[in-house]
């Protein structure tokens, strides 16, 4: 195995892991294995023997980190060369990167964070549990630091040409600080949880805590904008007591007081937050990685609690499905997507943005022509913004951590695969998507009254559609047949590219509101193409070909 240059790196920081009682020379060989194992696509019974081993040790996270270079390129670099000051610009640069950066821990890393499987091999041996912790959170610091990296290095760059080296040194110490705090309060969360919940209620209250997360993150990145009013064209910061609890500001205050000289009291009270809080978690996680692991122990247990069934997925699937294998393959998908703790710890973070996405531009909206002036409008529109978890649903609907099983695929007298795709899908639109609809359709009709019905139909017919998109454009596998990789591939640009193709819906829709019935001829025309694309999107394709 050839040792990687991070590796290096953190040698020289061995001293500093033994003080803490960590043993550096078992982190290190375990941090080894995991990263060449990262490297190596493990093939799949289904899979192709020529691809994989053309792919064997390049980590596809490093080969996609370009598209993180260029969002870094267009959306932080020229925030930092806005000239409008410093708490301004920073504020929201470190706003972007939380949020950024903490979506991608919670829903890419949570499993790898909260991964049971080598305790089997590791336990056995003279490992004491604070190493065998500290290996896992090094192993996601190191990724973590890759994607930040990709996406500061332009700003960096510019950032030190446009305000000098003082610039490059502050920004570098508050992204490793801020880095540091994500990963330290996530894991906190998770110990929270792990200490007071047991069997099938602590894996339901992780993935509720995801939930919570990611909605506190879009909400937190959008009451960064609200910290600054405009006056004279300029940006004006106001201080108010709810500012403390605006993380982006303390990592912010640093550049105007040292670069500035701006030294306020309530910027030099930020400044000491953004060291002292990420320094003091850091100690407090240390001291209880022992307890992570002991209580991490807990997700183990296979005991299974009896739920009550709010409607019988039998019979469901013979209301939808076709045929007998369509039928069969729908409650497979629902079966799977209710059990599999990693696809539900790498999917729900993108439910509760969905969930929380639609009212965030209603509250944008109400700030600036209250209640009564937006539900006369056209802002129910926003609904469609639910639907931004269709893609990343369906790309994870290929994973499993029991994707060796997919040998079953070939075993079964299936002709084609239309069948299990088309069933698998219908899964998912109902498990996942119908009752958020239901949800926000509810809510939005008690906003803008029950004139919206025919939008709140045409909407549900677009999100048909949206799917069959969604489908064509990602790359295909067959449900639960494909392992998960420690990060993900990088289909990140055809994400992209669908929340546009989600946008034209709505452009669209917009526009059908225009003319006289409008919306009743959208809906029809909705009502065939559903029909038209559902019979034709899946084409027979020979289970071989996968």
């Amino acid at each position: 195995m050839r040792d990687f240059t991070t590796l290096k790196i953190l040698d020289r920081f061995r001293t500093l892991f033994e003080k803490l009682g960590i043993d550096y020379v078992i982190m290190r060989r375990i941090i080894h294995i995991k990263l060449t194992m990262d490297g190596r696509r493990v093939s799949t019974v289904m899979g192709n023997s020529r691809s994989s081993s053309q792919n064997e040790d390049k980590n596809k996270f490093l080969q996609s980190l370009w598209l993180y270079l260029i969002m870094g390129l267009i959306v932080l670099m020229p925030l930092v060369l806005l000239g409008q000051g410093f708490i301004f610009q920073m504020s929201l640069v470190f706003g972007i990167l939380m949020f950024m950066i903490m979506t991608s821990l919670i829903s890419d890393f949570s499993s790898v964070l909260l991964d049971i499987r080598d305790k089997n091999i590791l336990d056995s041996k003279p490992v004491n549990t604070r190493t065998i912790h500290a290996a896992k959170s090094i192993h996601i610091s190191i990724y973590l630091t890759f994607l930040t990296g990709a996406l500061t290095l332009p700003a960096l760059i510019a950032g030190s040409f446009k305000y000098g080296i003082g610039f490059f040194f502050i920004f570098l110490i508050e992204v490793i600080l801020m880095d540091a705090f994500i990963v330290v309060v996530t894991a906190l969360l998770y110990l929270f949880v792990l200490r007071f919940f047991n069997g099938e209620k602590l894996k339901d209250m992780i993935n509720y805590v995801q939930i919570a997360l990611t909605m506190v993150i879009t909400i937190g990145y959008q009451l960064t904008f609200r910290v600054f009013n405009i006056m004279d064209f300029k940006w004006v910061f106001e201080e108010k007591w709810w500012q403390y609890f605006i993380v982006p500001l303390w990592f912010a205050t640093p550049f105007e007081m040292l670069i500035r000289g701006d030294m306020r009291t309530t910027f030099m009270i930020f400044s000491l937050l953004s060291v002292i809080v990420p320094i003091v978690a850091m100690l407090i996680y240390v001291r209880l990685m022992p307890s992570f692991e002991h209580h991490l122990q807990k997700l183990s247990d296979s005991s299974t609690s009896r739920r009550r069934k709010w409607f019988n997925g039998r019979s469901l699937s013979n209301f939808l499905c076709k045929t007998p294998e369509e039928r069969l393959f729908f409650r497979f998908t629902s079966d799977m997507m209710r059990n599999e703790r990693d696809f539900k710890l790498k999917v729900y973070p993108s439910l509760g943005l969905s969930l929380v996405f639609p009212f965030l531009f209603l509250f944008n909206s109400m700030q600036s022509q209250g209640l009564e002036g937006m539900s006369g409008g056209k802002m129910y529109l926003c609904i469609y913004f639910m639907a931004i978890l269709v893609p990343s649903t369906l790309m994870m609907l290929k994973y499993s951590v029991n994707y060796k099983g997919a040998w079953l695929y070939r075993t079964v007298p299936l002709q084609d695969t239309a069948s299990i795709l088309k069933g698998s899908i219908k899964a998912c639109l109902v498990k996942l998507m119908m009752p958020l609809y239901i949800l926000e359709s509810v809510v939005f009709l008690y906003i803008f009254g029950l004139r919206i019905i025919p939008d709140i139909v045409v909407v549900g017919l677009s999100v048909g559609i949206y799917v069959l998109i969604s489908f064509r454009v990602l790359r295909k596998a067959l449900p639960f047949s494909e392992p998960y990789q420690a990060t993900q591939s990088n289909e990140g640009l055809k994400l992209f590219f669908l929340i546009g193709v989600l946008v034209a819906f709505i452009g669209v829709h917009l526009l059908f509101t225009t003319m006289s019935y409008g919306v009743y001829i959208y809906m029809i025309l909705l009502i065939g193409v559903n029909i038209v694309g559902w019979r034709k999107s899946f084409r027979t394709i020979p289970i071989s070909s996968f």
